[in-house]
Protein backbone atom coordinates (compact mmCIF):
# COMPACT_ATOMS: atom_id res chain seq x y z
CA UNK A 1 0.00 0.00 0.00
CA UNK A 2 2.57 2.21 0.89
CA UNK A 3 4.36 1.73 -2.42
CA UNK A 4 1.15 2.26 -4.65
CA UNK A 5 0.54 5.43 -3.07
CA UNK A 6 4.33 6.66 -3.72
CA UNK A 7 3.36 5.42 -6.98
CA UNK A 8 0.23 8.00 -7.33
CA UNK A 9 1.51 10.64 -6.03
CA UNK A 10 4.65 10.34 -8.08
CA UNK A 11 2.35 9.72 -11.13
CA UNK A 12 0.36 12.91 -10.18
CA UNK A 13 3.59 15.12 -9.84
CA UNK A 14 4.22 13.94 -13.27
CA UNK A 15 0.95 15.15 -14.27
CA UNK A 16 1.07 18.35 -12.75
CA UNK A 17 4.56 19.09 -14.14
CA UNK A 18 2.98 18.52 -18.11
CA UNK A 19 0.14 20.59 -17.59
CA UNK A 20 2.66 23.27 -16.30
CA UNK A 21 4.87 22.59 -19.77
CA UNK A 22 1.66 22.28 -21.91
CA UNK A 23 0.10 26.20 -20.35
CA UNK A 24 3.86 27.56 -20.50
CA UNK A 25 4.21 26.07 -24.07
CA UNK A 26 0.96 28.37 -24.52
CA UNK A 27 1.86 30.97 -22.98
CA UNK A 28 5.18 31.89 -23.91
CA UNK A 29 4.52 32.19 -27.71
CA UNK A 30 1.85 35.07 -26.75
CA UNK A 31 4.21 36.82 -24.46
CA UNK A 32 6.64 37.07 -27.57
CA UNK A 33 4.35 37.69 -29.87
CA UNK A 34 2.67 40.60 -27.26
CA UNK A 35 6.34 41.79 -26.70
CA UNK A 36 7.15 41.78 -30.42
CA UNK A 37 3.98 43.86 -30.94
CA UNK A 38 4.60 46.55 -28.49
CA UNK A 39 8.89 46.91 -30.00
CA UNK A 40 7.06 47.46 -33.25
CA UNK A 41 4.74 50.16 -32.12
CA UNK A 42 7.58 51.75 -29.95
CA UNK A 43 9.64 51.91 -33.17
CA UNK A 44 7.08 53.31 -35.46
CA UNK A 45 6.04 55.99 -32.08
CA UNK A 46 9.50 56.67 -32.47
CA UNK A 47 9.71 57.19 -36.21
CA UNK A 48 6.76 59.60 -36.46
CA UNK A 49 8.35 61.64 -33.27
CA UNK A 50 11.37 62.22 -35.70
CA UNK A 51 9.18 63.15 -38.42
CA UNK A 52 8.21 66.04 -35.96
CA UNK A 53 11.62 67.00 -35.40
CA UNK A 54 12.99 66.24 -38.82
CA UNK A 55 10.82 68.33 -40.55
CA UNK A 56 11.00 72.03 -41.34
CA UNK A 57 7.41 72.91 -40.36
CA UNK A 58 7.58 74.65 -36.93
CA UNK A 59 4.46 73.36 -34.92
CA UNK A 60 4.66 76.61 -32.68
CA UNK A 61 4.89 78.78 -35.45
CA UNK A 62 1.97 76.85 -37.90
CA UNK A 63 -0.29 77.56 -34.20
CA UNK A 64 0.49 81.32 -33.75
CA UNK A 65 1.13 82.41 -37.11
CA UNK A 66 3.58 84.30 -39.16
CA UNK A 67 2.83 86.99 -37.62
CA UNK A 68 2.93 86.86 -33.98
CA UNK A 69 4.81 88.60 -31.29
CA UNK A 70 8.62 86.67 -30.04
CA UNK A 71 6.32 86.06 -26.93
CA UNK A 72 3.39 84.56 -28.01
CA UNK A 73 5.99 82.16 -30.44
CA UNK A 74 7.95 81.35 -27.14
CA UNK A 75 4.72 80.57 -24.96
CA UNK A 76 3.17 78.27 -27.63
CA UNK A 77 6.28 76.29 -27.28
CA UNK A 78 6.45 75.93 -23.92
CA UNK A 79 3.18 74.64 -24.49
CA UNK A 80 3.66 72.57 -26.80
CA UNK A 81 6.81 70.97 -24.76
CA UNK A 82 9.42 72.23 -27.13
CA UNK A 83 11.39 73.79 -24.87
CA UNK A 84 11.86 70.36 -23.17
CA UNK A 85 14.41 67.90 -23.86
CA UNK A 86 13.82 65.54 -26.62
CA UNK A 87 13.64 62.61 -24.42
CA UNK A 88 10.88 64.21 -22.48
CA UNK A 89 9.28 65.53 -25.84
CA UNK A 90 9.00 62.03 -26.57
CA UNK A 91 7.56 60.13 -23.47
CA UNK A 92 4.54 63.27 -23.63
CA UNK A 93 4.73 62.29 -27.15
CA UNK A 94 3.80 58.59 -26.71
CA UNK A 95 1.58 59.66 -23.37
CA UNK A 96 -0.83 61.99 -25.84
CA UNK A 97 -0.77 59.01 -28.65
CA UNK A 98 -1.67 56.75 -26.40
CA UNK A 99 -4.35 58.84 -24.98
CA UNK A 100 -6.03 59.10 -28.36
CA UNK A 101 -5.30 63.00 -28.22
CA UNK A 102 -3.34 63.77 -31.88
CA UNK A 103 -4.03 67.58 -31.35
CA UNK A 104 -5.86 69.97 -33.43
CA UNK A 105 -5.96 69.49 -37.49
CA UNK A 106 -4.98 72.90 -39.24
CA UNK A 107 -6.93 71.85 -41.92
CA UNK A 108 -10.45 71.41 -40.63
CA UNK A 109 -9.66 72.80 -37.25
CA UNK A 110 -11.23 69.75 -35.28
CA UNK A 111 -9.21 67.46 -33.15
CA UNK A 112 -7.66 64.64 -34.98
CA UNK A 113 -9.00 61.90 -33.39
CA UNK A 114 -12.49 63.06 -34.17
CA UNK A 115 -11.45 63.50 -38.10
CA UNK A 116 -9.46 60.16 -38.37
CA UNK A 117 -12.55 58.12 -36.46
CA UNK A 118 -14.59 60.26 -39.03
CA UNK A 119 -12.31 59.27 -41.87
CA UNK A 120 -10.89 55.60 -41.32
CA UNK A 121 -14.10 54.02 -41.64
CA UNK A 122 -14.36 54.73 -45.14
CA UNK A 123 -10.37 53.54 -45.93
CA UNK A 124 -12.02 49.93 -43.78
CA UNK A 125 -14.81 49.64 -45.94
CA UNK A 126 -12.98 50.09 -49.31
CA UNK A 127 -10.24 48.30 -48.53
CA UNK A 128 -12.33 44.93 -46.80
CA UNK A 129 -14.71 45.30 -50.25
CA UNK A 130 -11.00 45.21 -52.50
CA UNK A 131 -9.55 42.36 -50.60
CA UNK A 132 -12.91 40.27 -50.67
CA UNK A 133 -13.08 41.32 -54.35
CA UNK A 134 -8.81 40.48 -54.95
CA UNK A 135 -9.20 37.36 -52.53
CA UNK A 136 -12.08 35.53 -54.46
CA UNK A 137 -10.65 36.19 -57.96
CA UNK A 138 -7.21 36.15 -57.34
CA UNK A 139 -7.68 32.29 -55.55
CA UNK A 140 -9.36 31.55 -58.15
CA UNK A 141 -6.87 32.36 -61.00
CA UNK A 142 -4.54 30.76 -59.35
CA UNK A 143 -5.59 27.72 -58.66
CA UNK A 144 -7.00 27.73 -62.19
CA UNK A 145 -3.49 28.45 -63.64
CA UNK A 146 -1.87 26.21 -61.34
CA UNK A 147 -3.93 23.26 -62.95
CA UNK A 148 -3.62 24.37 -66.34
CA UNK A 149 0.05 25.09 -66.48
CA UNK A 150 1.42 25.31 -69.50
CA UNK A 151 -1.97 26.21 -71.56
CA UNK A 152 -3.58 29.73 -72.30
CA UNK A 153 -5.44 29.90 -69.02
CA UNK A 154 -2.03 30.29 -67.32
CA UNK A 155 -1.02 32.34 -69.57
CA UNK A 156 -3.85 34.56 -69.45
CA UNK A 157 -3.42 34.56 -65.51
CA UNK A 158 0.38 35.63 -66.05
CA UNK A 159 -0.67 37.86 -67.59
CA UNK A 160 -2.91 39.89 -65.77
CA UNK A 161 -0.82 39.34 -62.84
CA UNK A 162 1.99 40.83 -64.83
CA UNK A 163 -0.44 43.97 -65.77
CA UNK A 164 -1.80 43.92 -62.07
CA UNK A 165 1.44 44.48 -60.71
CA UNK A 166 2.65 46.94 -63.64
CA UNK A 167 -0.25 49.42 -63.90
CA UNK A 168 -0.52 52.66 -61.85
CA UNK A 169 -3.56 52.47 -60.38
CA UNK A 170 -4.39 56.14 -60.52
CA UNK A 171 -4.08 55.53 -64.38
CA UNK A 172 -6.38 52.33 -63.79
CA UNK A 173 -9.36 54.46 -61.98
CA UNK A 174 -9.17 57.45 -64.25
CA UNK A 175 -9.39 54.69 -67.52
CA UNK A 176 -12.34 52.73 -65.54
CA UNK A 177 -14.25 56.70 -64.50
CA UNK A 178 -14.06 57.40 -68.19
CA UNK A 179 -15.07 54.28 -69.38
CA UNK A 180 -17.77 53.38 -66.62
CA UNK A 181 -19.09 56.74 -65.65
CA UNK A 182 -18.74 59.39 -68.22
CA UNK A 183 -19.31 56.70 -71.63
CA UNK A 184 -21.27 53.75 -70.61
CA UNK A 185 -23.15 55.28 -67.71
CA UNK A 186 -23.26 51.94 -65.85
CA UNK A 187 -21.44 53.52 -62.55
CA UNK A 188 -22.62 56.60 -60.48
CA UNK A 189 -19.58 59.15 -59.94
CA UNK A 190 -17.34 59.95 -57.31
CA UNK A 191 -17.50 60.16 -53.99
CA UNK A 192 -19.32 57.47 -51.35
CA UNK A 193 -23.11 58.05 -52.27
CA UNK A 194 -25.45 60.53 -54.02
CA UNK A 195 -26.21 64.06 -53.13
CA UNK A 196 -29.89 63.26 -52.57
CA UNK A 197 -28.74 60.20 -50.21
CA UNK A 198 -26.29 62.08 -48.57
CA UNK A 199 -27.45 64.05 -45.86
CA UNK A 200 -30.67 61.88 -45.24
CA UNK A 201 -29.04 59.12 -43.77
CA UNK A 202 -27.76 59.27 -39.93
CA UNK A 203 -23.79 58.14 -39.88
CA UNK A 204 -23.78 55.68 -36.83
CA UNK A 205 -20.65 53.48 -37.59
CA UNK A 206 -19.49 55.45 -40.15
CA UNK A 207 -19.51 52.48 -42.65
CA UNK A 208 -21.89 53.34 -45.74
CA UNK A 209 -23.16 49.97 -46.46
CA UNK A 210 -23.99 49.57 -42.92
CA UNK A 211 -25.76 52.55 -42.13
CA UNK A 212 -28.06 52.42 -45.01
CA UNK A 213 -29.05 49.07 -44.08
CA UNK A 214 -29.65 50.26 -40.52
CA UNK A 215 -32.34 53.16 -42.13
CA UNK A 216 -34.06 51.00 -43.92
CA UNK A 217 -33.95 53.08 -46.89
CA UNK A 218 -33.11 50.16 -49.80
CA UNK A 219 -32.40 53.37 -52.09
CA UNK A 220 -30.02 54.45 -50.21
CA UNK A 221 -28.14 51.41 -49.63
CA UNK A 222 -28.31 50.23 -53.28
CA UNK A 223 -26.63 53.86 -53.83
CA UNK A 224 -23.81 53.33 -51.27
CA UNK A 225 -23.19 49.95 -53.13
CA UNK A 226 -23.30 51.18 -56.66
CA UNK A 227 -20.76 54.03 -55.43
CA UNK A 228 -18.10 50.81 -53.69
CA UNK A 229 -18.49 48.82 -56.62
CA UNK A 230 -16.06 50.65 -58.95
CA UNK A 231 -13.42 52.26 -56.49
CA UNK A 232 -13.17 48.21 -54.56
CA UNK A 233 -12.38 47.13 -58.23
CA UNK A 234 -9.88 49.19 -59.06
CA UNK A 235 -8.50 48.72 -55.67
CA UNK A 236 -8.43 44.91 -55.72
CA UNK A 237 -6.94 44.16 -59.13
CA UNK A 238 -3.44 44.93 -57.40
CA UNK A 239 -4.34 42.57 -54.61
CA UNK A 240 -5.53 39.83 -56.94
CA UNK A 241 -2.39 39.96 -59.15
CA UNK A 242 0.02 39.18 -56.05
CA UNK A 243 -2.73 36.55 -54.99
CA UNK A 244 -3.01 34.90 -57.92
CA UNK A 245 0.76 35.08 -58.78
CA UNK A 246 1.40 33.22 -54.96
CA UNK A 247 -1.16 30.91 -55.05
CA UNK A 248 -0.35 29.39 -58.23
CA UNK A 249 3.33 29.48 -57.36
CA UNK A 250 2.22 27.65 -53.86
CA UNK A 251 -0.08 24.80 -55.47
CA UNK A 252 2.92 24.07 -58.13
CA UNK A 253 5.12 23.39 -55.39
CA UNK A 254 2.86 21.09 -53.39
CA UNK A 255 2.28 19.61 -57.10
CA UNK A 256 5.73 18.02 -57.04
CA UNK A 257 5.37 16.55 -53.51
CA UNK A 258 5.59 13.09 -52.98
CA UNK A 259 2.10 12.86 -51.36
CA UNK A 260 0.59 13.96 -54.42
CA UNK A 261 2.62 11.53 -56.54
CA UNK A 262 1.09 8.88 -54.13
CA UNK A 263 -2.62 9.91 -54.39
CA UNK A 264 -2.46 10.46 -58.25
CA UNK A 265 -1.03 6.79 -57.78
CA UNK A 266 -4.60 6.14 -55.47
CA UNK A 267 -6.64 6.92 -58.67
CA UNK A 268 -7.57 10.49 -57.20
CA UNK A 269 -8.26 13.02 -59.50
CA UNK A 270 -6.14 16.70 -60.19
CA UNK A 271 -9.50 18.47 -58.72
CA UNK A 272 -9.70 16.25 -55.41
CA UNK A 273 -5.96 16.73 -54.67
CA UNK A 274 -6.17 20.43 -55.07
CA UNK A 275 -8.98 21.03 -53.28
CA UNK A 276 -8.77 18.61 -50.27
CA UNK A 277 -5.42 17.97 -50.01
CA UNK A 278 -2.93 20.90 -51.33
CA UNK A 279 -5.18 23.75 -50.17
CA UNK A 280 -5.19 22.45 -46.77
CA UNK A 281 -1.59 22.23 -46.65
CA UNK A 282 -1.05 26.14 -48.29
CA UNK A 283 -3.35 27.49 -46.23
CA UNK A 284 -0.81 29.11 -43.70
CA UNK A 285 0.46 30.90 -47.27
CA UNK A 286 -2.46 31.80 -48.56
CA UNK A 287 -3.37 33.25 -44.92
CA UNK A 288 -0.39 35.48 -44.98
CA UNK A 289 -0.60 36.32 -48.56
CA UNK A 290 -3.91 37.58 -48.15
CA UNK A 291 -3.52 39.71 -44.95
CA UNK A 292 -0.46 41.53 -46.34
CA UNK A 293 -1.80 42.26 -49.20
CA UNK A 294 -5.31 43.77 -46.94
CA UNK A 295 -2.66 45.69 -44.86
CA UNK A 296 -1.43 46.98 -48.04
CA UNK A 297 -4.91 47.92 -49.04
CA UNK A 298 -5.43 49.90 -46.07
CA UNK A 299 -2.24 52.17 -46.16
CA UNK A 300 -2.03 52.01 -49.57
CA UNK A 301 -5.40 53.34 -50.97
CA UNK A 302 -4.67 56.99 -51.04
CA UNK A 303 -4.32 57.52 -54.67
CA UNK A 304 -7.86 55.64 -55.33
CA UNK A 305 -9.62 57.35 -52.77
CA UNK A 306 -8.10 60.51 -54.78
CA UNK A 307 -9.10 59.63 -58.08
CA UNK A 308 -12.88 58.58 -56.60
CA UNK A 309 -13.00 61.37 -54.20
CA UNK A 310 -13.56 58.80 -51.33
CA UNK A 311 -13.69 60.85 -47.97
CA UNK A 312 -10.97 57.97 -46.32
CA UNK A 313 -7.76 58.40 -44.52
CA UNK A 314 -5.62 58.19 -47.24
CA UNK A 315 -7.45 61.20 -49.09
CA UNK A 316 -7.53 63.48 -45.97
CA UNK A 317 -3.69 62.12 -45.53
CA UNK A 318 -3.20 63.70 -49.10
CA UNK A 319 -4.73 66.65 -47.72
CA UNK A 320 -2.55 67.44 -45.19
CA UNK A 321 0.22 66.97 -47.04
CA UNK A 322 -0.55 69.57 -49.29
CA UNK A 323 -1.31 72.19 -46.50
CA UNK A 324 1.46 71.29 -44.10
CA UNK A 325 -0.78 69.77 -41.35
CA UNK A 326 1.73 68.11 -39.14
CA UNK A 327 -0.79 66.99 -36.48
CA UNK A 328 -3.22 65.51 -39.03
CA UNK A 329 0.06 64.13 -41.15
CA UNK A 330 1.24 62.18 -37.77
CA UNK A 331 -2.37 61.04 -36.26
CA UNK A 332 -2.99 59.51 -39.88
CA UNK A 333 0.37 58.14 -40.25
CA UNK A 334 0.03 56.54 -36.66
CA UNK A 335 -3.05 54.80 -36.84
CA UNK A 336 -2.53 53.31 -40.45
CA UNK A 337 1.15 52.08 -39.60
CA UNK A 338 -0.38 50.68 -36.24
CA UNK A 339 -2.92 48.58 -37.94
CA UNK A 340 -0.50 47.47 -40.27
CA UNK A 341 1.31 46.04 -37.17
CA UNK A 342 -1.50 44.74 -35.48
CA UNK A 343 -2.57 42.69 -39.11
CA UNK A 344 0.62 41.47 -38.88
CA UNK A 345 0.57 40.85 -35.70
CA UNK A 346 -2.60 38.63 -35.92
CA UNK A 347 -1.60 36.93 -38.69
CA UNK A 348 1.27 35.17 -37.27
CA UNK A 349 -1.00 34.10 -34.42
CA UNK A 350 -3.41 33.12 -37.26
CA UNK A 351 -0.60 31.24 -38.71
CA UNK A 352 0.44 29.59 -35.82
CA UNK A 353 -2.64 28.26 -35.24
CA UNK A 354 -2.99 27.00 -38.01
CA UNK A 355 -0.03 24.97 -38.53
CA UNK A 356 -0.60 23.58 -34.66
CA UNK A 357 -3.91 22.02 -35.73
CA UNK A 358 -2.06 20.46 -38.38
CA UNK A 359 0.15 18.82 -36.14
CA UNK A 360 -2.82 17.58 -34.12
Amino acid sequence: MPQTATNNSAGMTDSRQRNSWRELSLILPLFKWFWSFALTLFGLALVTFAMTRLSPIDPALQLVGDHASKSTYEQARVELGLDKPLPLQFLRYVETALSGNFGLSISTGQPVAKDIARTFPATIELATAAIVIGAVVGLSLGIAAAMRRGTWVDSLVRFVSLFGYSVPIFWLGLLMLLLFYARLHWAPGPGRADVVFQYTVKPVTGFALIDTWMSGKAGAFRDALAHLVLPATVLAFHALAAISRLTRAAVLTELGQEYVTTARAKGASLRRIVFVHILPNISGTLLTVIALSYASLLEGAVLTETVFAWPGIGRYLTTAMFSGDMPAILGATLIVGASFVLLNALTDLGVARLEAGKKR
